[in-house]
């Protein structure tokens, strides 16, 4: 049987079920199996019974390194010579970056220079003297065109991060796994979306074997490439991305990819940055589980879709865990305004004897609290800008401030709300 046979006759792009199969002989001894870890805790608190597919304690700490090493390692010995190149944002770069190391090959890794230092260090570490790390661009996409470029000058085989088959195939072995741990029928499926890489090999093993089971890809809510490629029937170049969840943040998914997802998936859903943020703290507070951005989407999900969920078995995938602690206040900033906690006010104070008290005690609630404060006093101005970031007990308290501030005449410009001065100012 070959996975071809599971799939629609629109499907442009067939995956034989041996091709997995084989990668997942091939990746034996390379990588461990995660475990598929129900949580009682989600689980209660979604109405379901949810289980973690942990991809987050592999060795390189994501799902990576199982498409990188099924191509590297199959490589013709010319190739392996001349040696591989790879753009990443970080995850594919460690899983390229190991799999140089242990199969003794040369490799150059591209990465855009916003990749978080954590994953730049985590690949130097794994590559050792086997691989040159080279930082270009902001996005990606910038990385992958100077890979690109120097691929055709160095005559070095590129390793895709998502578009190829045996990436794909490697990447099966994911959905291989969940199929032979569960010890029930797995109802709905949640996925990561990035390029499509690891939806696309998860999905073509999962329909083959279960085609009952519902498959929902998760994207990131500024970055929706997948979603806007299904909506518009053909892969769409986004001319803007939000690179906050940098492994999941692609302008353009691959065309392979592409044409395994619109056939496999059931749905591809966007979860906003900040309903993440929250998630990571969630993960780590409550569950002790160190999830990177892309690696939460998933579990983000869970509240969009809990109506529909309700009584079921649920598979989430947690793609991986490679988060940098110097992120940490970023998460927990964009949490908090995502969440109602946090909000920035441009306030124009009136200069004169007393205005910040009154503000204090006569807008400001019992449980309020000014966390920044930025005066500019202007000379011979009757009133004068200050930059003003307030933290709310609960979201509800924010209703009243703004009530108590129009109340006692106060101009101000609500930061929160206007995208443009948030971003040039906090």
């Amino acid at each position: 049987m070959t996975l071809s046979d599971s799939l629609p006759r629109s499907a442009s792009v067939s995956i034989r079920m041996e091709d997995i199969l084989f990668a997942a002989h091939t990746l034996r001894g390379v990588v461990s199996p995660t475990p598929l870890q129900f949580n009682q805790r989600l689980s209660a608190r979604h109405g379901c019974r949810i289980h973690l597919k942990r991809e987050d304690q592999q060795v390189v700490r994501s799902f990576k390194i199982r498409g990188a090493y099924n191509l590297i390692s199959g490589l013709p010995a010319a190739e392996r010579e001349r040696g591989v190149i790879c753009a990443s944002a970080g995850n594919h770069a460690q899983g390229v970056a190991y799999s140089c190391a242990a199969l003794d090959i040369p490799g150059i890794i591209y990465m855009p220079a916003t990749t978080p230092r954590q994953k730049i260090g985590q690949v130097e570490l794994f590559g050792g003297d086997k691989v040159e790390v080279r930082l270009i661009g902001d996005t990606f996409d910038d990385a992958y065109a100077e890979a690109q470029r120097a691929v055709r000058e160095t005559g070095m085989t590129f390793v895709h991060p998502f578009d190829d088959t045996r990436i794909i195939a490697g990447n099966g072995t994911v959905g291989k796994e969940i199929m032979e741990a569960c010890k029930e029928p797995v109802d709905v499926l949640l996925v990561t979306v990035g390029g499509g890489g690891l939806a696309a090999g998860v999905a073509s093993y999962v329909k083959a074997v279960s085609p009952n089971t519902r498959i929902i890809g998760v994207e990131p809510e500024g970055a929706p490439s997948m979603m806007v490629a299904m909506e518009r029937g053909e892969v769409v170049p986004l001319e803007e991305i939000d690179k906050f969840v940098d492994g999941a943040a692609v302008k353009r998914v691959g065309d392979l990819t592409y044409a395994l997802c619109r056939d496999l998936l059931d749905e591809v859903v966007v979860v906003p940055e900040g309903r993440v943020c929250t998630t990571i703290l969630e993960l780590y507070n409550e569950h002790a589980i160190v999830a990177e951005p892309a690696g939460a989407l998933t579990v983000a999900a869970l509240p969009m879709l809990a109506d529909r969920l309700a009584g079921q078995s649920v598979v989430c995938v947690v793609s991986g865990g490679n988060n940098d602690v110097d992120r940490m206040q970023e998460i927990k900033e964009r949490s908090m305004i995502y969440e109602g906690l946090k909000h920035y006010f441009m306030v124009n104070f009136p200069q004169r004897s007393g205005a910040l008290r009154e503000f204090l005690d006569d807008v400001l609630g019992p449980d309020d609290d000014i966390v920044q404060f930025e005066y500019t006093k202007k000379h011979n101005k009757e009133n004068g800008p200050a930059l003003v970031g307030i933290e709310l007990k609960s979201p509800g308290d924010y209703g009243p401030l703004v009530e108590r501030m129009n109340h006692k005449g106060f101009r101000y410009v609500e930061l929160n709300k206007d995208p443009l001065l948030f971003n040039l100012l906090i």
